[in-house]
C-alpha cells in the first residue's frame, strides 16, 4: 500500500469513528427522554429547544426577518406531566360537555397527543406563528393560515425556506395521511427528530400508561386503541420525517 493511500485510509478512519460516536452520543436517547420524562438539556429565550435546534430557528428566523416575516415560538418542548394535564383537561370538557369518554378521547386526538407520545417532548418540534398580528384566542386553527388569514404570508414564506435550516412540517395536508388533522404551524428539526421518531416506535408506551393513576379516561386506552393510535397518529407524519 502506497504511502498516500495508507494515510487517507487512516483519516478516514478517524472520520467514520468520530461520526458513529458522535451519532452515539447525541441520538441514543433513553426512554425517559423520549416520552418526556427525563431532563434534556435545553435553551432558548421564550420557548425551550435542544441547542442545535435553537440555533438552527434563530438562522431561520433572521432569514425571514429580511422579507419582513417576524417569526413566534408559541410552543415547544412540553414535558410528559405539561401533556398530561392538557390531556385531562381536554377530557374533562368533552364529557363535561356530553361527550362519552371515548367519543371525548376521538376528538382530543385530532390534534393532541396521548401523553408520553408528544413530538413536543423532544426538543425538537416548534409551533409557530407571525408575532405582527394581535390575535385573541387560539392561535393555531387552519383557518388563520390560509384564504388571506394573517399567517398566510408566513406559511408560504415557510412553505419556501423552512427545509434550508433543517425544520419539517409534520402533519401535512395529505388527503392520504391518517392520524392527526392539518396543522400549518407545525414544524420539526429533522436532522434529530428522526433517530428520535425511530427510538421511540421501539416503547410500549401502554405498559407506561398503566403507571399514571391520575390519568383521565385511561380505561380507554387499551392495547386495541393504542395499535391504531401508533399506526395512524405516532406514523401519520410527512414521509420527509421518517
Amino acid at each position: 500500500m502506497k504511502r498516500s493511500e495508507f494515510i487517507q485510509l487512516f483519516f478516514n478512519s478517524i472520520f467514520l469513528y468520530s461520526f458513529k460516536y458522535h451519532e452515539k452520543l447525541e441520538y441514543n436517547i433513553d426512554k425517559e427522554i423520549l416520552i418526556g420524562k427525563g431532563k434534556p438539556n435545553l435553551v432558548g429565550n421564550g420557548y425551550k429547544l435542544l441547542s442545535e435546534v435553537s440555533k438552527a430557528y434563530l438562522k431561520m428566523k433572521d432569514a425571514a426577518k429580511i422579507d419582513n416575516i417576524n417569526l413566534k415560538i408559541v410552543s415547544s418542548y412540553r414535558s410528559f406531566n405539561h401533556q398530561k394535564k392538557i390531556w385531562n383537561r381536554k377530557f374533562s370538557n368533552f364529557t363535561n360537555s356530553g361527550l362519552s369518554g371515548q367519543k371525548a378521547i376521538n376528538k382530543i386526538i385530532e390534534y393532541s397527543t396521548v401523553p408520553g407520545s408528544s413530538r413536543h417532548h423532544w426538543g425538537t418540534e416548534i409551533d409557530i406563528i407571525e408575532n405582527n398580528h394581535n390575535i385573541k384566542g387560539d392561535v393555531l386553527l387552519p383557518k388563520l393560515f390560509h384564504d388571506s388569514g394573517p399567517f398566510e404570508k408566513m406559511r408560504v414564506w415557510m412553505e419556501e425556506n423552512s427545509e434550508k435550516y433543517g425544520f419539517y412540517k409534520v402533519y401535512t395536508n395529505d388527503k392520504f395521511r391518517k392520524g392527526f388533522l392539518y396543522e400549518p404551524w407545525h414544524y420539526s428539526y429533522k436532522k434529530i427528530s428522526i433517530p428520535y421518531y425511530k427510538n421511540y416506535l421501539k416503547i410500549d408506551l401502554l405498559e407506561i400508561l398503566k403507571e399514571e393513576k391520575d390519568l383521565l379516561g385511561k380505561k380507554y386506552l387499551n392495547k386495541f386503541f393504542m395499535k391504531k393510535y401508533i399506526d395512524e397518529n405516532i406514523k401519520g407524519i410527512s414521509k420527509k420525517l421518517k
